[in-house]
């Protein structure tokens, strides 16, 4: 138990908690694990004799952030906001009156509540002549990319993204038995269209997956390599524009959905749990032509969304306006944030998101102790030296400023201010 600890939730050197280990958060995460978790047999650390496991599995550890309990939580990108009183009374009484019906399987193909999301994309990125046949959901958005994997990618097939981006696009392809295969950005995070069309055609990748705008590192991608990328690779992959965090990028800047009736190569994932305050109710869903998503509903496991997860996604469609109205409060914290960490010294791109990359640390990982000592919790992820904040409330906000001012200012030498180098495709 402490050894997996250590190195699962707090990605520390083992010795960290051996004698001299000069910081006592350690072992608050391991009291607080041991109370959280009594029961947790941890079976993934058991050898792999003893079980028939598939061999990439056994030394896997499962996906997931730390979350000890701090002062301040920002590493998930989660929106900081409950929902408003109003929607959560709208929701109750809906799965109020669900409940007398539990005894019963959920309606299957939930049409109309792929109705209601392709009701709502026509009204926020202006997407015409979609239908509840163009919509497809599931249990977050990461079980809808599952099924596009499991539609799309499998056994002599081929997946291809570009580093730094969303660290679960290699477990979809691990646990699909498709190939994974990885392009480089450039040094501001942006991909060569023609780098980028050039690795396509070389790794003979039948899925592209593009984070739009891309976590870490909040940046967007330009409408018109989206549509350069389904144009030249039309016959050969599926491209696949995750836009979870679609609503927090400047008003004015297009939706891959625009490009739908252009390409039926083309799919674009979205998620509630970001912007409309959702997470737990885990609920994402799939914009693309009636022909894709019935492939995605032959690959879905039969009553997947729950009654529950139906009516309260529905509930919150119908009053959409509410549920987004702190959007532009987010953006608006994340931009001053963002001015805030480039006023300190720090590289911090510009982001379409609610988050911020940021660094460049000599060490990321002492900066990231320092600021949980403090009880701040951001997230090690993405490309060495740098760190990733969520937007939170401006007292969190506040909070998270003023202990990574204390960590730079006890770390002369702190910052490192090389770019990041391009690289070679890895796969």
């Amino acid at each position: 138990m402490r050894q997996w600890l250590v190195s699962h939730l707090v990605s520390a050197p083992l010795g960290c908690l051996e004698p001299g280990c000069k910081s006592d958060v350690w072992v608050d995460l391991l009291d607080w694990w041991s109370v959280a978790s009594p029961n947790d047999d941890l079976s993934w650390d058991r050898p792999a004799a003893r079980l028939p496991v598939r061999p990439e599995l056994a030394a896997a550890r499962p996906y997931g952030a730390p979350q000890p309990p701090v002062a301040v939580p920002l590493n998930v990108n989660e929106n900081p906001y409950s929902p408003p009183t109003q929607v959560v009374r709208a929701i109750s009484k809906q799965i109020e009156q669900a409940a007398t019906q539990l005894n019963r399987y959920p309606d299957r193909d939930f049409t109309q509540l792929r109705q209601a999301l392709a009701a709502y994309l026509a009204k926020e990125s202006q997407a015409t002549g979609l239908a509840a046949d163009n919509i497809w959901a599931a249990n977050g958005s990461n079980e809808v990319m599952l099924h596009i994997f499991q539609a799309f990618g499998g056994p002599g097939r081929t997946a291809l993204s570009f580093d730094p981006t969303y660290s679960m696009y290699p477990e979809y392809a691990r646990n699909t038995y498709t190939a994974w295969a990885t392009g480089d950005r450039r040094p501001d995070f942006s991909i060569d269209p023609s780098a980028g069309i050039g690795q396509i055609k070389q790794t003979g990748a039948s899925l592209v997956l593009l984070a739009s705008p891309n976590n870490p590192t909040g940046t967007a991608v330009p409408l018109s390599l989206v549509d350069q990328m389904c144009a030249e690779s039309a016959g050969q992959a599926l491209i696949v524009v995750d836009e979870a965090y679609a609503e927090f990028r400047p008003p004015g800047m297009p939706s891959a959905l625009s490009l739908l009736g252009r390409h039926n190569n083309l799919v674009v994932t979205r998620t509630m749990s970001k912007a409309f305050a959702l997470a737990g109710a885990r609920l994402g869903y799939a914009a693309g032509s009636a022909e894709l998503i019935g492939y995605l509903r032959t690959v879905r496991l039969p009553y997947h969304l729950s009654t529950l997860t139906q009516v309260a996604a529905s509930a919150a469609l119908a009053q959409a306006d509410l549920m987004l109205a702190r959007v532009a409060e987010l953006r608006q914290s994340r931009d001053q944030l963002r001015a805030t960490l480039l006023g300190l010294g720090l590289a911090c791109p510009d982001s379409a998101a609610n988050f911020l990359l940021f660094g460049h640390f000599e060490s990321a990982d002492l900066v990231w102790r320092d600021l949980l000592d403090q009880g701040v919790l951001v997230r090690q992820v993405g490309p060495p030296g740098y760190l990733r904040v969520s937007v939170g409330s401006p007292d969190q906000n506040r909070r998270f400023v003023q202990a990574l001012t204390k960590a730079i200012d006890k770390m002369p030498g702190a910052l490192a201010l090389e770019p990041p180098q391009e690289g070679e495709i890895r796969s």
